[in-house]
């Protein structure tokens, strides 16, 4: 039976950073789901033993490689991976830069320090990147004069600031201390005027803009101290997996979401809460 409300069968979605941990998680979805998906990413499909390699020959999945923060690279890209399909009925934003506690001090410094030439880099993948694909998509989504929903990726780190203390383990273990950086917090904020911005300029058009804002997610790279201080701020009691946000997506980028735009689904596991 189809699903009237949830069902995605024989839209096309564009997806950034399709080949990250989340795009590639939401990927695999939305195909589940009967979508068609326009993979984009900074290289041009997975290598072998990538979460999406098994499905590179999938008839509804398409990559392309293109630099969000590049507006000719982006639209080479979408005409390329969008080709046989048309205009696309929906867009979802994974793609984005951000520091790792494991990052050298140059790029995680005190606030007072923190090196300009970083910051226009994040704020340009993050945000103007950001503006740059989903002025692109919506362009061709209204010119086709159909409807369409895009999703644009926030973050807790953009409602709210970093926790600082999280990360002061990293003093006491090697004597170089981390600092949450500025331009990740600064450059997720934007996305949220952004999306309404967008949500009414199109509004009457029948495109639809929200924003997901997730938490952190769990990844085999993070050290068991900083899981232990960032889930000790989480009311659920542990951090994110990528199947956490796939249901939330789906939700937004279906008719069960038609009359939401504008909006912020925060699924943090109670982050903000408190």
């Amino acid at each position: 039976m189809t699903d009237h409300l949830f069902g995605l069968e024989g839209r096309t979605i564009v997806v950034t950073g399709a080949l990250g941990q989340l795009g590639s998680a939401l990927t695999r979805e939305l195909l589940a789901r009967g979508a068609r998906v326009a993979a984009v990413s900074r290289e041009a499909a997975p290598g072998p033993g990538h979460a999406l390699a098994d499905l590179v020959d999938h008839p509804h999945l398409r990559f392309a490689a293109l630099d969000i923060a590049d507006q000719g690279s982006i639209e080479a890209g979408l005409d390329a991976v969008l080709e046989p399909w048309g205009a696309p009925d929906g867009l979802v934003n994974t793609a984005g830069i951000d520091t790792q506690p494991s990052a050298p001090p140059e790029v995680s410094g005190p606030f007072e320090q923190f090196p300009v030439e970083v910051f226009r880099q994040v704020v340009d993948v993050n945000l103007t990147g950001t503006f740059l694909i989903t002025q692109a998509v919506g362009r061709r989504i209204r010119e086709a004069g159909k409807p369409g929903s895009i999703v644009a990726v926030g973050s807790i780190y953009g409602m709210l600031s970093p926790v600082q203390d999280i990360y002061a383990y990293q003093e006491e273990r090697t004597g170089v201390p981390f600092v949450k950086p500025v331009a990740y917090s600064a450059s997720k904020s934007g996305i949220y005027n952004l999306t309404r911005y967008c949500a009414t300029y199109w509004g009457r058009h029948g495109i639809r803009v929200n924003t997901l804002t997730p938490s952190g997610i769990e990844r085999d790279t993070q050290d068991a101290t900083f899981q232990a201080n960032y889930t000790s701020r989480i009311p659920i009691g542990r951090m994110a997996t990528t199947d956490d946000f796939l249901a939330p997506v789906v939700y937004l980028l279906s008719d069960g979401s038609r009359y939401m735009t504008g909006a912020n689904l925060v699924v943090d596991g109670g982050w903000t809460a408190w």
